[in-house]
């Protein structure tokens, strides 16, 4: 086989992948489209550019050039806390065709979250946009280390001059299916985040493995992502998917809102549509107000937290199909349970894909049987190496062979259908990113007048997850509404946006195990 190419065998239940002894993933996903004459077509818009394949492929050897002459050793990490655009898609693959390992991060963190992922990464550079500088440059001011190589997207210096100097030639670092190829921050259910590790066949494997039951992409599709690069699924929806088929993809680095989404849609016309449930509601409750023209959606897709039914069915109603939901994990790269369009049922992940395989286990690792709860494990080959210096988290997560346990608990139903039950672990996740109660429990504590705090996910008026905090103060005569908005405000100074919680409950005392831990169950169920 020539280098850096695959087979794909798709005779059987399953395709097959062959890959040859040497494989960087970044020429199939860039290089291949000039050889296979797709220089021309448009690979991203924005509302101010359009780029085309061939204008992709130059850039991204640019930029793989101009971070190889900056010092980026190959084999080292490289954070990028970058809003989406095109400069975003350059980097990413720029940096992996030259060797070294991109680590999106989420661009909604704050100092103090910058500061661990710099330190325990050991990252060799750092790339933001200048939006980001308030969070990021306190951040690197405070690390124990800092990166020999730090710049912005933009500016003076920044990288949109650098691939203006850089080489327009890039032979691909020799790397093979297996190597380390990018990482992802992964939410921990102690607040701290874990570096999960990628493969170089993951993002090809699972591109196929998903899109091709689910999705049935051609070159001719327009996809549009709400959900942001910088987690798995947007990462997905924009870049691994479009860029695997030849397909074009609109970027825009606005804050989703249904004005937003709506006005895209309209203007540019794509075919598939990429939402989290939270947004799903936002649009469902503008379409009863507004008539935006939806025409142009064959395929809308949900995930990143469970899809409520009443949403299922109300998006149908306004558009003409319901949103196809599904499960996947930062773990697994995307998608590895779902709906299928003309096979999609409410209140459901969907179907096992092929060539994955699942398990529904109790505590001792043992199959439940039918319509009884249990921890979801999977299988593929898209799976997640390990976690970056976190060996015993990645003997309980990652299983061997392949097998993840996803840390989730599901049955299945008389048609096969996997039904989400809640995480296994207290994780909440909001707006389809996981955000951990520990981390909302200390920032509240840090509090002159909390004593306590417990918290916990729960649903809002739309089905929707968002945290819950329950309070012991030091005085219980301080309880009181504008203490709840004073806690709100204190939050929102040290926590991600998603992280805020929604409802203050002051409360006597918490339910605790014998060793003091918190029993989030009895929160949950108002025990």
């Amino acid at each position: 086989m020539e280098p850096n190419t695959v087979l794909i065998d798709r005779s059987g239940e399953a395709p097959v992948f062959t890959f040859a002894d040497s494989f960087n993933i970044a020429v199939h996903m860039i290089d291949r489209h000039l050889d296979e004459g797709r220089s021309d077509r448009i690979a991203y818009i924005t509302e101010h550019e359009e780029v085309t394949y061939g204008d992709l492929a130059e850039r991204v050897n640019r930029c793989g050039n101009a971070l190889l002459a900056a010092g980026v050793p190959p084999r080292e990490r490289m954070l990028m806390i970058v809003k989406d655009c095109p400069e975003f898609v350059y980097l990413y693959y720029g940096a992996i065709k030259a060797g070294i390992v991109p680590v999106p991060i989420n661009t909604l963190l704050r100092a103090k979250d910058y500061q661990y992922m710099v330190e325990d990464s050991g990252c060799a550079a750092l790339i933001y946009s200048p939006e980001f500088a308030d969070e990021v440059e306190p951040a690197l001011a405070a690390a124990s280390r800092a990166p020999a190589f730090v710049t912005k997207t933009e500016g003076d210096g920044g990288i949109k001059q650098m691939i203006d100097a850089g080489g327009k030639e890039l032979d691909p670092y020799p790397s093979d299916a297996m190597a380390d190829c990018f990482w992802l921050y992964s939410s921990g259910s102690t607040g701290r985040p874990k570096g999960t590790v990628h493969r170089q066949r993951d993002l090809l494997v699972n591109s196929v493995l998903y899109t091709e039951p689910v999705l049935n992409i051609t070159e001719d599709d327009i996809m549009f992502s709400a959900a942001k690069l910088f987690f798995a699924y947007g990462l997905g929806n924009s870049m691994n998917f479009p860029l695997n088929y030849g397909a074009c993809t609109i970027l825009s680095d606005e804050r989703p809102s249904p004005e937003m989404t709506f006005r895209l849609i309209e203007k540019y016309k794509p075919t598939i549509y990429y939402g989290v449930p939270t947004l799903y509601a936002a649009q469902c409750r503008a379409l009863e107000t507004e008539s935006p023209d939806l025409s142009s959606l064959r395929v809308s897709v949900s995930a990143g937290e469970s899809l409520p039914a009443p949403i299922f069915y109300r998006w149908e109603e306004k558009v003409g199909h319901p949103p196809i939901d599904g499960i996947g994990s930062t773990e697994g790269t995307h998608i590895f349970i779902s709906n299928r369009p003309g096979e999609a049922k409410a209140g459901t992940s969907g179907k096992v894909l092929p060539g994955y395989k699942a398990r529904i286990v109790d505590d001792d690792g043992n199959d439940v049987e039918p319509g009884e709860v249990g921890s979801l494990w999977v299988q593929g080959q898209s799976m997640a190496a390990y976690y970056w210096d976190q060996p015993e988290r990645t003997s309980q997560t990652m299983l061997g062979d392949d097998w993840l346990n996803t840390g989730d608990t599901y049955t299945q139903d008389e048609d096969g259908f996997y039904v989400y039950n809640g995480r296994s672990d207290d994780m909440i996740k909001v707006g389809g990113i996981w955000c951990s109660p520990i981390e909302i429990e200390s920032r509240l504590i840090d509090h002159p007048k909390v004593l306590e705090a417990g918290v916990v996910g729960r649903e809002d008026s739309d089905g929707l997850m968002k945290p819950e905090a329950h309070i012991i103060l030091k005085e219980r005569g301080d309880a009181c509404d504008d203490l709840a908005a004073e806690l709100l405000e204190h939050c929102k100074d040290g926590l991600a946006r998603y992280k805020y919680p929604r409802w203050f409950h002051f409360v006597e005392d918490l339910p605790k195990t014998a060793t003091g831990k918190i029993q989030r169950f009895k929160l949950r169920s108002g025990e």
